[in-house]
């Protein structure tokens, strides 16, 4: 397509890429969404570095005020409106080829496959559910907190203290090692030849997978963090089943009861696991059958979301108090390379991004053991 043939096509859809065009050239059905600010930004490569050098996403960087922030109520944030403004529809009816976006905005590209691929992530919400806490940190290695919690808990109940006593104390140091923040990375491997007729609609698809896939894998490192620890000789506690080969209702109840006062609010484990808990006699409720069945959510009848993990070994069931368990430390964020996406039109891109969990508190997680004859 010429750049003629790209105007007209630019000129024919930008009306219902995301509302019709009203006289003031405002978008309409999609709401009042004015343009004029997102015209006077020249998104290129050096636009991502500033981004990059602030520690942000190319999206937050334009909603910052001396670009294009985005008022109360407005449909579209500021990077949409980049899309708008180049009457690029990326979903819905007739959306533009790969080859068409590039034509008409090469630079927009990084950012949407980025926003896309933390679109897939979110399809795996099970992440979010381990965590207690995410950060960042500014270079590779992390030291975590260490609570003494083993001397100190009975001793911290609320109690009156005597005139000059010493009041009860949580003792809270720095853990004796630090932890490694690794990089992860992707390759991206495809021809511009396999992706320039494919249309947007269908790219985000892919982008999708891969984000599914990388929160997928963040499931089974934090996991595997709280079954062996961070390296702080902090590894889960094990219980074990009363008879060997067996998963009843009583080992269950134990279990939750042994981890008092924490409550283990998720449990993770394997799917033979998943499959044992969710056939106990005494758990096969009605009301949870339907819950299942209408939402496809597993929850136990003890009050604990059911995620499943098949790295987690298939005699382990590990219970978790999300709220006190891990930590999500982060010394960079998801990127791409964004100079290669645009120059080198996809043809090989690495995604990446370094990240490590740690233990808060080594009790808020245990691990109940079935000992298979």
């Amino acid at each position: 397509m010429n750049c003629e043939n790209l105007k007209g096509f630019i000129d024919k859809v930008s009306p219902y890429a995301f509302g019709e065009k009203n006289t003031n050239g405002r978008l309409g059905s999609a709401g009042m969404v004015d343009l004029s600010r997102a015209k006077s930004i020249k998104i290129e490569k050096e636009l991502y570095l500033e981004a990059q050098n602030r520690g942000l996403s190319l999206s937050e960087l334009l909603e910052l005020p001396e670009f294009d922030p985005s008022p109360a109520g407005s449909p579209l944030d500021a990077f949409e409106r980049q899309l708008a403004l180049h009457g690029l529809r990326t979903g819905g009816k007739n959306p533009v080829t790969v080859d068409m976006f590039y034509q008409a905005a090469p630079a927009l590209m990084p950012e949407f496959v980025m926003r896309e691929i933390r679109r897939g992530q979110n399809m795996r919400p099970e992440l979010g559910r381990l965590i207690a806490s995410t950060s960042g940190v500014g270079g590779s290695r992390y030291t975590p907190f260490f609570i003494d919690t083993g001397a100190t808990d009975k001793k911290l109940s609320l109690r009156p203290t005597a005139e000059a006593a010493e009041a009860p104390a949580i003792t809270v140091t720095d853990q004796a090692n630090t932890v490694v923040i690794p990089d992860y990375g992707l390759s991206l491997k495809v021809t511009y030849r396999a992706l320039r007729n494919r249309t947007m609609a269908q790219f985000k698809v892919l982008l999708w997978y891969i984000g599914y896939r990388l929160a997928s894998d963040r499931v089974a490192l934090a996991v595997n963090t709280i079954i062996s620890g961070d390296g702080n000789n902090n590894a889960a506690a094990v219980m074990h089943t009363d008879v060997s080969g067996t998963l009843d209702y009583e080992d269950m109840v134990k279990f939750f009861n042994e981890m008092f006062p924490y409550q283990p609010n998720v449990i993770v484990c394997h799917k033979d696991i998943l499959l044992k808990v969710l056939t106990i006699s005494e758990f096969k409720d009605p009301l949870i059958g339907f819950k299942f069945q209408t939402s496809g959510e597993i929850t136990s009848p003890l009050g604990a979301a059911m995620v499943r993990c098949d790295e987690v070994p298939n005699d382990y069931l590990v219970g978790i108090d999300n709220r006190f368990a891990l930590e999500e430390v982060f010394a960079q964020p998801l990127t791409v390379e964004y100079d290669k996406i645009i120059e080198r039109r996809l043809e090989e891109a690495v995604i990446s991004e370094s990240v490590a969990y740690a233990k808060i508190i080594k009790d808020a997680a245990k691990i109940l053991e079935v000992i298979w004859s």
